[in-house]
């Protein structure tokens, strides 16, 4: 699978590079989380990243003055699972580079996507990226199998916790995973063994011999 930089063309469709931002702070309370042994590990507010100056900004210029939560998802990982999307852009800050992969929202017919869709995309670390909000994704991949990856997210406030308590009137609905996170898994993944919309047809996408 070919592997694009974010600073691609090819990327365009899918986010941008937010500049003016110093994430040197964030990284140092970044790294002092340790990773879990096996696996990914995620929440969606961490209060010693909360507490760094740059959160402050993102919130005010990222995304307007609009409360927002700045979490981390870390460990390690190749492969895609499954992909998620919200009604807002997601951004992310890598502690070391780091991999997404990525598909559109326009691509899913029919309540499923063909993995053939998704492209993958190294992103650097320290750059802060804006994900948009029509961009399908999911936890990153690591470039190093020894050092893992350490990716803030930043979202609007309460994102990824409980799912409120609704009764399905349409297909998206049933899609809801968790709130303002709508989800399609792969057979294959453990959200689907779990009741996830199946939401994902073809190969379950592993980067690891790429790396």
């Amino acid at each position: 699978m070919k592997i694009y930089s974010v600073n691609d063309p090819e990327f365009k469709p899918y986010g941008k590079v937010l500049e003016g931002y110093d994430t040197a702070e964030l990284l140092t309370a970044m790294e002092r989380i340790e990773l879990p042994e096996s696996g990914t590990a995620y929440r969606p507010g961490i209060e010693s990243l909360e507490a760094c100056a740059i959160f402050d900004e993102l919130r005010e210029r990222a995304y307007g003055g609009m409360p927002v939560q700045l979490g981390m998802c870390w460990g390690r990982n190749t492969k895609l699972n499954c992909l998620e999307y919200h009604r807002d852009s997601e951004v992310n800050i890598g502690w070391k580079d780091f991999i997404l992969l990525l598909a559109k929202q326009d691509e899913i017919v029919d309540g499923v996507l063909d993995t053939a869709k998704v492209k993958a995309f190294r992103v650097p670390k320290g750059v802060v990226l804006e994900v948009y909000a029509t961009t399908l994704h999911f936890a990153p991949c690591h470039t190093c199998p020894n050092c893992g990856f350490r990716v803030a997210v930043v979202l609007p406030q309460g994102t990824n916790t409980d799912k409120p308590a609704i009764e399905p009137k349409n297909e998206e609905d049933r899609w809801l995973w968790a709130r303002n996170k709508w989800l399609l898994a792969h057979p294959e993944s453990k959200q689907a063994k779990n009741g996830a919309h199946i939401g994902l047809r073809g190969e379950n996408i592993d980067i690891a011999a790429e790396l």
